[in-house]
């Protein structure tokens, strides 16, 4: 269900690569290629900095080093890229306050979406059904994957997902492998930190990046 927003491959090259919370430096000199088409799987034990590198390229943390964003032969502007990004990090923003069908409209409304798409995606999200329960009443497992399903509602080609497949049963670590390659198969990049190991489809184009504790 993903799109990409306008033509031509997207490219990420990182070259020596770091980042520094405070006075500590989290990771450095950190190097990985990942295209449109593939997954780069990030992982790491606890404090590797896992988490830190996505929000690196989320822009929510600066970043040393080279980071070079293409798509096709042009350099990709930072403004472009981040408004055809999707960052689910641990902190899920789901308001609690809201029924599942809210929680996605004001998701799909902030991003640009699809009203007509938000049934569908809680159907996928296995959340069908449930559209009119306060979010709040939700268990940890349904919560993220509500927080997931903003994945369909608004498609976007670039895809930074914080250990995906936490809380989620073995049903659940399915449905984010499907989520994932299709996503790699319409042409979509996936940058994914997991300490799990996340079993896509033996063809797709996969790589590995393991982070060491500094």
């Amino acid at each position: 269900m993903s799109n990409n927003i306008s033509p031509g491959k997207i490219h990420l090259h990182a070259r020596d690569m770091s980042c520094r919370r405070g006075d500590r430096t989290i990771f450095s000199g950190v190097g990985f290629q990942v295209s449109g088409g593939e997954a780069l799987m990030v992982r790491g034990a606890n404090g590797s900095g896992k988490s830190s590198l996505l929000m690196c390229l989320a822009g929510i943390l600066p970043a040393g080093g080279d980071i070079s964003w293409t798509r096709g032969d042009s350099n990709l502007p930072e403004s472009d890229r981040l408004e055809m990004l999707h960052f689910i990090g641990h902190l899920n923003a789901i308001k609690n306050e809201l029924t599942l069908a809210e929680n996605l409209q004001f998701w799909s409304a902030m991003s640009g979406g699809e009203h007509s798409r938000i049934t569908d995606a809680l159907e996928q999200a296995n959340l069908a059904g449930l559209g009119t329960y306060k979010a709040g009443h939700l268990s940890a497992g349904q919560r993220h994957r509500l927080s997931l399903a903003r994945l369909l509602v608004t498609p976007r080609p670039i895809w930074l997902l914080d250990e995906p497949s936490s809380a989620l049963d073995r049903q659940g670590d399915r449905w984010v492998a499907a989520l994932i390659a299709r996503h790699m198969n319409s042409g979509g990049l996936a940058i994914v930190a997991t300490h799990l190991p996340i079993a896509l489809d033996m063809n797709a184009k996969m790589r590995t990046l393991e982070l060491e504790n500094v």
